[in-house]
């Protein structure tokens, strides 16, 4: 790939022009350093206030340093350092200031340069720090693993588990390391039989196995429904009202549109025209015609036009998530049912999942309401942020620094409703920056949302959902959602990510010996390839 064809670069066009003069190239990495230096330290002093474990200190200042380093573009850079055999700056998330010293210090060594204006070159425990505090991390929310996998599984239960010990026993057997109630299905009494049947299977098995409680948070959704007396399905260019009202009767004459109530009606006075509103987790997708509708029977709410379904049209029904991506949403994060229900999950639960949290201030309001209920207790559950919205992915580094800098903290990719809210076309790209700015913090990350799905649900897996999990080695724990072949969903799972760590150690590829081809190449033999 030569220099020349890599444009919009930060770097010095000089290096395009003379990419085999090293000098220039140790004063361009020079130049970084100290501008990722300077800003570096800036950002932390202001995040310095936050941080109240000693311990995420230099986490912090490694955040800060790599959001410095990548306000820049470095792709000029990295191909220039490539043909000195020098780090191309490609894994430098977990340490970036033990990278760029190691780099520029072995560059200086090459050009004769002056040791006394080179930094000192990183021991090897410096500059694999960063990658040992984020194990330090992972074990501190999901404990020791006790498989050869460094990558931890979550498995969300099913109301059964309340029933049926051998599935909770069996589950944490096969080496799940972490069990997610999801707050918004079943009861106390439910979750506390739950619970009670993973420490017993902790005792007998000698696995240990944290519990996610998950709270619901404040999700849109379809209620009431009325349609005109000759619509059944939605088509591109219908219309339908998003009505102000949330209990909707059937009307006699039956309504000039399709109308639906809101479960949070008051969203509807922080819509926009032209906002998208999508439907049923993306399968309908509406614009807004006007924020103050009122139609010929005096019905009120907010004119949607469908702009996008399958071909065959789409059936409007109750109870189907809202998403709402063009709209800033000021709501609360934590519903009344949530605040009800944290006076069992701060005492029960090992973590916490924060569903909706979009900002440091939202983090700052569940820490309180914990305080409330935990007053001066030493132990506090983790907090886990499910990144769904583009203003939580904006906010990434503040909600790290919140949170992790007082209490265990990890993040979620909640791919469901982040993909909607972002566009499908982005979510992959979402979501490497998001496990790249965690690592850079030392973040334990979890990979969710439709993991295996097939194979959970039906019993075969597709192709493309294996690829999916082996992708997921990536991150720290990937969960899996319930259904009925979720034992098996855990064995297979198991077994990708065990083969997978032998190749691939988060973006590096592990060079491991391979045999799919070595009868051939050695013998001349053509014999079925096994590894």
């Amino acid at each position: 790939m030569p220099l020349q064809d890599i444009t919009d670069s930060d770097i010095s066009p000089d290096l395009a022009a003379d990419p085999a003069n090293p000098h220039r190239l140790l004063s361009q990495l020079q130049q970084l350093r100290h501008t990722v230096y300077t800003t570096g330290q800036s950002t932390y002093e202001r995040w310095q206030p936050l941080i109240h474990r000693p311990t995420f200190g230099a986490s912090a200042l490694n955040l800060a340093y790599y959001l410095a380093l990548r306000q820049q573009d470095l792709r000029l850079l990295q191909v220039a350092l490539m043909p000195w055999g020098l780090s191309s700056l490609g894994r430098i998330e977990a340490r970036v200031m033990p990278n760029l010293d190691a780099v520029v210090a072995t560059l200086g060594t090459i050009c004769q340069a002056d040791p006394s204006t080179l930094p000192m070159r990183p021991s090897a425990d410096a500059f694999f720090e960063g990658e040992h505090l984020l194990q330090q991390r992972t074990e501190e929310l999901f404990g020791s693993s006790h498989t050869p996998r460094r990558v931890r599984i979550m498995v969300t239960l099913p109301t059964e588990a309340a029933e049926d010990y051998d599935l909770v026993r069996s589950l944490i057997q096969q080496g799940t390391a972490c069990v997610r109630i999801n707050c918004a299905h079943d009861h106390e009494a439910q979750w506390q039989q739950m619970i009670a049947h993973v420490r017993q299977a902790e005792q007998e098995t000698g696995n240990s196995c944290r519990v996610l409680m998950d709270l619901g948070g404040p999700k849109p959704r379809t209620g009431d429904l009325c349609f005109p007396a000759d619509q059944q399905r939605l088509f591109p260019g219908d219309l339908l009202l998003l009505n102000r009202v949330t209990d909707i009767h059937p009307t006699d004459p039956p309504p000039e549109l399709v109308q639906v109530s809101c479960s949070i009606p008051e969203i509807l006075d922080q819509l926009e025209v032209d906002h998208t509103v999508w439907i049923d987790d993306g399968k309908i997708g509406t614009v807004v015609l006007n924020t103050h509708y009122t139609d010929g029977q005096g019905h009120q709410g907010v004119l949607l036009q469908v702009k996008q379904v399958k071909p065959n049209g789409a059936k409007l029904k109750p109870d189907k998530g809202l998403n709402f991506p063009d709209t800033i949403l000021q709501i609360d994060p934590l519903t009344q049912k949530d605040r009800q229900d944290l006076d069992f999950v701060a005492t029960h639960a090992d973590l916490i999942g924060y569903s909706f949290v979009q900002t440091a201030a939202d983090i700052r309001h569940l820490q309180r309401e914990l305080q409330q209920r935990l007053g001066d207790r030493s132990t506090v559950p983790g907090i886990i942020a499910k990144i769904e919205t583009p203003i939580a992915v904006r906010h990434l580094p503040e909600l790290i620094v919140q949170t992790a800098g007082t209490q265990p903290f990890g993040v979620m990719i909640a791919r469901g409703d982040l993909a909607i809210e972002i566009g499908y076309q982005r979510m992959a790209e979402i979501q490497e920056e998001i496990l790249w700015i965690c690592e850079a913090a030392h973040v334990p990350v979890i990979w969710a949302t439709q993991v295996l799905e097939s194979l959970v649900k039906t019993g075969v897996p597709s192709r493309g959902e294996i690829t999916d999990a082996a992708m997921a080695e990536r991150a720290e724990c990937v969960m899996l959602n319930k259904g009925e072949f979720i034992l098996a969903a855990v064995k297979i799972l198991d077994d990708v990510l065990i083969r997978m760590q032998a190749h691939q150690l988060k973006k590096t590829a592990q060079l491991r010996a391979l045999h799919s081809w070595q009868s051939a190449a050695v013998t001349g033999r053509n014999d079925r390839a096994t590894s």
